[in-house]
């Protein structure tokens, strides 16, 4: 049997590969600042409209997790190969626009996570809580959620509410709500199910595993992050390109 880490993988041209990965961000991150300012500026919360507002916070909750893998991609370089200026310039944004997070710090973090993947040296990994969502949770959150990151929010919050008069409970239900929620779905699909401990155990030494789902639940989940095992073979590979590789990977018999 060939050997993962020994897998040839095959890539699209740079140029095609960056053309793809740039427009699919553009059409992300313009489809998430425009519902988060219609959700903001425009739409009235009213309690006829709760349901309305539920599916629309939703909506803004996987736009939300779409960015992060975006920011993600940039990290690796294959958002746009080549270019290590603008794969800089658009994580750098996006993790800003996320949660006021730091470009350098997190990218740093990235890749001590797969340096040391699913050891005490891994800032992903809650070496002591290794079965526990909620308490690996707040560990993850602990580690990345600073300071910068809550006076971002809170003067976020407090130019929305004060300055342009958008309702608490509409910034609370729109903006708020979609943030930790796509924390949480980041963290459980894409840090907690691939890493955690359990009865079996990971296929190699990259402490990490993928899930079954078909491509459409794999995308809804978390953007193809669930095949995780795959990322951890080639993280150059894009998170719209997962998929595809992952089946090349399996038509080789390749142990993923």
């Amino acid at each position: 049997m060939m050997q993962a880490d020994t897998l040839s993988v095959k890539t699209r041209p740079r140029a095609i590969q960056g053309a793809i990965g740039l427009s699919l961000a553009f059409v992300m991150f313009a489809s998430w600042i425009g519902l988060h300012a219609y959700a903001m500026f425009v739409f009235e919360l009213t309690w006829a409209n709760v349901p309305l507002a539920l599916m629309m916070a939703a909506v803004l909750c996987w736009l939300s997790v779409g960015m992060f893998i975006i920011s993600h991609d940039a990290m690796h370089g294959s958002l746009a190969p080549g270019r290590p200026a603008l794969n800089g310039a658009i994580g750098a944004l996006l993790l800003f626009l996320y949660a006021g997070f730091g470009w350098r710090k997190m990218r740093d973090a990235h890749f001590d996570h797969h340096k040391y993947v699913g050891t005490a040296g891994d800032p992903d990994f809650d070496a002591d809580n290794p079965r526990s969502m909620a308490r690996w949770y707040m560990t993850f959150l602990r580690r990345y959620f600073g300071w910068k990151s809550a006076l971002f929010v809170s003067i976020v919050v407090t130019v929305y509410w004060l300055a342009l008069r958008v309702p608490m409970a509409q910034i609370v239900f729109l903006y708020g709500l979609p943030a930790i929620a796509s924390s949480i779905q980041l963290f459980y699909f894409g840090t907690f199910r691939p890493h955690r401990h359990s009865a079996d155990a990971f296929p190699d030494h990259h402490n990490a595993r993928t899930e079954s789902f078909g491509t459409l639940a794999s995308l809804l989940s978390c953007f193809h992050f669930g095949y995780h095992h795959e990322h951890h073979l080639a993280p150059q590979v894009p998170w719209w390109a997962l998929p595809a590789w992952r089946k090349s990977a399996e038509a080789a018999k390749v142990a993923v």
